[in-house]
């Protein structure tokens, strides 16, 4: 029998061995089924475990690797973001740079339309002042020519360009010769006649002058061109270098109202001119001449030392011939004497005459010779003199 304590109550009770090991079996059947559901527990607590630490695990590897691409992203997006700024920062200086140049271009564009509307300005001012000015001048001029009569015309610009000479002539050209030309030798003068010289006398320029004028009521109207062939005329008569036309005609002609105008294309030498350039014109040629006359002294002494040579050269040809005309006379009669001699002794007398005469005119010649001295053929040539004498200095010669 066993004896058994109720676990619930305390008591005791005793069952057989059958009773016991049917109580035993269902014990031990319920503690296994129990330790089996604990131990099924432990192994699905387990599991549950392991699944939750791998969960963990695989939670906080996902989350290290999500760290890391969004550390890599972050630092791609700096890098990114750094280009971007670099680049935006490079746009931002390459349009600053163009939009400042573009700044300068309107500013250097503005300045030069600027510059070039006070130019374009000042030039019209400057033009329509010049115009202004000639049409009052022309104006005058023809109110002027509207009172007077032609001859009166011409005598005035005649005497006004006097007048303008005359009130600069001390200063300007003090030794200068201005007058009227009134010599009508050869059957025509022109109005007025410009000499200047140096202090020596040597001539620096000469200008014949002819002025023109016509009056408004005069039916036909002259042209300048219809004056020029007298003029070159004038001008080669009387020996003066330069031609002038000083002229009022054709007023309306811009190719004469532009300034001084040359027609070396039609006479040589030959200017025409507006009588405001009257005294230009004769101050433009006389300094254009003061220019080449140390030229023209250098040549004029040139040629007169020329002349000397030439005249010493002569000279000295003139005493070789007449030497040689008396040695071909003395040789001819000493050949003749000698031709007596070989003929006969009876010719001797003719001999001696004719020795005579050799001697004569070999004494003659000697003379001749004798007498041409230095003196003698440097006189009246003072550069052969003056070049002997400087040899004279120079060999310590006494003079002969």
């Amino acid at each position: 029998m066993h004896e058994i304590i109720c676990p619930h109550c305390s008591k005791a009770f005793k069952i057989d061995e059958a009773g016991y090991a049917d109580i035993l079996k269902q014990v031990r059947d319920g503690e296994f089924e129990q330790q089996l559901h604990e131990r099924l527990e432990m192994a699905e607590q387990d599991k549950r475990n392991a699944i939750a630490l791998a969960e963990a695990k695989l939670l906080n590897a996902s989350q290290q690797a999500a760290a890391a691409k969004e550390a890599e992203i972050q630092t791609l997006k700096s890098k990114l973001e750094a280009g971007a700024m670099a680049q935006q920062l490079a746009i931002v200086q390459a349009l600053s740079s163009v939009e400042k140049e573009r700044d300068e271009l309107r500013s250097g564009l503005a300045r030069a339309q600027l510059e070039k509307a006070l130019a374009e300005k000042s030039l019209k001012d400057k033009y329509e002042t010049q115009l202004k000015d000639r049409d009052e001048a022309i104006e005058r001029l023809r109110d002027m020519k509207a009172r007077l009569s032609t001859k009166m015309v011409g005598e005035t610009l005649e005497q006004h360009c006097e007048t303008e000479f005359n009130r600069i002539r001390a200063t300007a050209f003090p030794r200068a010769y201005f007058e009227k030309d009134n010599d009508a030798r050869t059957g025509s003068k022109g109005d007025f006649i410009f000499r200047d010289s140096d202090e020596s006398g040597t001539e620096i320029v000469s200008i014949m002058f002819e002025m023109k004028n016509e009056s408004d009521r005069t039916a036909t109207k002259s042209k300048n061109e219809d004056f020029l062939k007298e003029l070159d005329k004038d001008r080669n008569e009387k020996g003066c270098e330069y031609a002038v036309l000083v002229s009022l005609l054709e007023p309306d002609n811009e190719f004469y109202n532009t300034g001084i105008v040359d027609m070396f294309h039609r006479y040589p030498k030959m200017y025409i001119v507006r009588p405001q350039f009257f005294i230009p014109m004769i101050t433009l040629l006389r300094n254009a001449a003061m220019n080449s006359l140390k030229y023209k002294t250098e040549l004029a002494l040139v040629k007169a030392q020329n002349v000397d040579i030439t005249n010493f050269e002569n000279e000295l040809e003139t005493f070789k011939s007449a030497f040689a005309r008396n040695y071909d006379l003395a040789s001819q009669k000493f050949q003749k004497a000698i031709d007596e001699i070989d003929k006969s002794i009876d010719h001797l007398q003719k001999t001696k005459e004719a020795l005579l005469g050799t001697d004569r005119n070999l004494r003659l010649a000697n003379d001749k010779a004798q007498d041409v001295t230095i003196k003698k053929l440097t006189k009246g040539n003072p550069t052969m003199a003056a070049k002997f004498a400087e040899l004279k200095d120079d060999r310590g010669l006494k003079d002969v």
